[in-house]
């Protein structure tokens, strides 16, 4: 079982910047992808971005650009940098970690972005 526990959520304005950063109880090394999902009031969730264990990025088209992935597995965890942010961002954010085909998530942090 892995635990990840995210921070780094908040109110800001369009325009600026927030930080969010997750933290996994497993070793990162034996997590294969590691990522970031948002869910927004009355939509589905969606995959934000990703990091394989190799360092293959995936983003979602509406954040290219704009938002940062990284890993450090030697710590178990993975930011994510959001800049220019926009009021369609505001959404609850998940961390996601996948070992094999075995889903782990976080209990989500919300980041709202007024316009």
């Amino acid at each position: 079982q892995v635990q990840l526990v995210e921070s780094g959520g908040g109110l800001v304005k369009a325009g600026e910047s927030l930080r969010l950063s997750c933290a996994a109880s497993e070793y990162a090394f034996s997590i294969d992808v590691m990522g970031w999902y948002r869910q927004a009031p009355g939509k589905q969730r969606e995959l934000v971005a990703d990091m394989a264990d190799g360092g293959n990025t995936l983003y979602a088209d509406s954040v290219k650009g704009r938002f940062t992935i990284s890993r450090d597995n030697a710590k178990n965890t993975v930011t994510l940098q959001m800049n220019s942010l926009k009021p369609e961002d505001t959404a609850v954010y998940y961390c996601k970690a996948r070992i094999g085909i075995r889903p782990f998530w976080g209990q989500g942090t919300q980041v709202t972005v007024s316009s």
